[in-house]
């Protein structure tokens, strides 16, 4: 008898050894206000490897004095050494928002594994009241906090790296009340923004804090050696005001470009080509000038590298060029072209070579320099006499007529001048037939009033129509104010193809205008603040370079139909963002 109870004593040990569930909840506070999240984490720890494939999903206990706003489950396994155990162990996390104050009751969770029950005890928790409102806002800001991550912390001078920068917080309404983002500014780095669209919150992402991604931006640093990034800014809007927050510093290994660099070489890195064309499409006639443009293309430092420039000639004189750009900021780097429109003017008829300087680049993905040389454009300069005497009849027809045009006062045509002539005696039938139609008239004006009146009042008893909100009627009256940009779109372009340019800025100025004007804004400095908060900032920084390089044009000596085409499709490509 004393052995089998050792046999069943034995028994029970190695079963309990050989497997157990633990099971329990804990809340990260007991006591919180109104406003507060309360934060529950499950834990389930699983001992042994046959209650792995029999367990059930976990059942909840009756939230219907919470909302649920957050959820989020992690699962680990690992083996315990001393034992040759499996443990598996499974955190959930759950993000409540009380809908009454008081003292409330979390009930039991529950799971069924191998046909057990395991549950939780039920606790309470307090819920108190909200003492003020300055307490919680100066509370919220406290719990907000920005981090800045950089992905490469090792690169070369002028390459780039992709940081992205984040917002943290236990409590994610914090997350939505986070605004005006301010990158790193430092005088030894160039900074450009990738995107500042918001991710969606990440409930677990570090801990039990919630997360979002704010902005991804690209960072080039100028100079050699360890460089520290500063810190990114932004302002949190609470019931006491804004209060601002600073994010980390962050260092990185900026390493020297290689000694053996070609004299050509300035500060272009990455990987790029070169190009000359001529941009006039008449002939290159003795001075007279021509546009020569040089593009730039490739992936690199665009926006900051020092462009080649066209070699001075004793066969023609240069001007400085106009540059223009066509450049997108990716998550892999800066891409597009580089446009320097040159004024040439030939100085002697016949072959003309226009060169470039040499132009070299350091490729960080080869680690070596690559020397391109120059380029060369071919151009024939024609006289005076020369390019009238190659001219067709049609076009010496259409020149003369023009000059003539210009010329010549063309006579005006004058309308003649009519006048009545007064009768020397009075018809009284006349007479007499208007005033009946006037009374006429009269009686037939009042009937119409009277009759307008008692329908006006039928309309009003019938239905009484419900005054709308604030939001409402401001958004009705900026329905009827709503400028339809798609028709100076069209009257943009139309000037453009006639290089109207005089009353092609004017009409763009009454096109921003309006659209300020539907806005309620009366200056462009308070429109881009209002684009800023309500439209992103990217808008509002997009719209900043727009009336930039509106003002640049606008004033240039000489307007190229290419550069005139990227500005009509960055008005039409902006105002279009802004008016849906």
């Amino acid at each position: 008898m004393q052995s089998r109870l050792t046999y069943i004593i034995f028994l029970l040990i190695s079963v309990i050894s050989y497997g157990q569930v633990n099971l329990s909840v804990t809340s990260d506070k007991t006591t919180y206000t109104a406003r507060d999240i309360i934060n529950l984490t499950i834990v389930l720890e699983i001992e042994g490897s046959d209650y792995n494939s029999q367990q059930t999903k976990l059942r909840l206990p009756d939230f219907s004095k919470f909302n649920l706003i957050g959820t989020g489950s992690i699962t680990n396994g690992f083996m315990d050494p001393e034992t040759n155990t499996i443990i598996s162990q499974s955190v959930t996390r759950l993000a409540l928002e009380p809908k009454q104050k008081g003292k409330v009751k979390i009930g039991s969770f529950l799971i069924t594994i191998n046909n057990k029950i395991y549950k939780t005890e039920p606790f309470d928790i307090l819920i108190k009241d909200v003492d003020k409102k300055a307490s919680v806002a100066a509370n919220s800001s406290k719990d907000v906090y920005l981090n800045m991550e950089v992905e490469d912390r090792e690169v070369y001078q002028d390459e780039p790296t992709i940081a992205v920068l984040k917002v943290y917080s236990r409590n994610m309404d914090n997350l939505r009340k986070v605004k005006n983002i301010r990158l790193p500014k430092d005088n030894e780095l160039d900074v450009y923004p990738v995107s500042f669209a918001k991710s969606e919150i990440d409930p677990s992402d570090f801990g039990n804090m919630s997360s979002q991604v704010l902005a991804i931006f690209l960072i080039f640093p100028n100079e050699s050696g360890y460089v520290e990034v500063p810190g990114a800014t932004a302002s949190v809007n609470t019931f006491a005001g804004k209060n601002k927050i600073v994010s980390n510093k962050v260092k990185i290994n900026v390493k020297k470009l290689p000694e053996d660099s070609p004299e050509s070489f300035k500060n272009a890195v990455g990987n790029f080509k070169v190009s000359i064309s001529n941009g006039s499409k008449e002939k290159a006639e003795l001075k007279k000038p021509i546009n020569v443009l040089v593009k730039v293309s490739g992936e690199g430092n665009l926006k900051s590298m020092v462009l080649p420039k066209l070699v001075e000639s004793p066969d023609y004189e240069v001007f400085a060029p106009k540059i223009t750009s066509k450049v997108k900021t990716e998550t892999t780097g800066m891409k597009g072209e580089i446009l320097a429109n040159y004024l040439v003017i030939p100085k002697k008829s016949g072959e003309i070579l226009i060169k470039t300087e040499n132009f070299s680049f350091f490729d960080p993905s080869k680690k070596e320099y690559v020397d391109i040389g120059q380029e060369v454009l071919h151009i024939n300069a024609f006289s005076h006499d020369q390019v009238m005497e190659s001219r067709t009849t049609v076009e010496k027809v259409n020149e003369y007529t023009n000059t003539f045009l210009e010329t010549v006062n063309t006579p005006v045509l004058k309308t003649t001048s009519f006048k009545v002539k007064e009768k020397s005696r009075l018809h009284w039938n006349v007479l007499f037939i208007n005033i009946a139609i006037l009374i006429a008239l009269f009686i037939a004006y009042l009937i119409f009033k009277n009759w307008q009146k008692k329908r006006r009042l039928q309309k009003l008893n019938e239905t009484v129509k419900p005054l709308g909100s604030v939001a409402e009627t401001e958004k009705e009256i900026r329905e009827q104010l709503k400028t339809d940009v798609n028709d100076y779109f069209s009257y943009l372009e139309n000037l453009k193809d006639k290089e109207d340019f005089q009353k092609f800025f004017q009409t763009f100025d009454e096109l921003d205008s309006e659209v300020r004007n539907q806005y309620f804004q009366s200056s462009m400095e308070d429109f881009a603040r209002f684009l800023e908060n309500y439209k992103g900032a990217a808008i509002a920084e997009e719209y900043r370079n727009l009336i930039q390089k509106i003002q640049i044009e606008k004033y240039a000596p000489v307007k190229s139909s290419e550069a005139m085409d990227m500005l009509l499709n960055s008005i039409v490509n902006l105002y279009s963002k802004i008016s849906k």
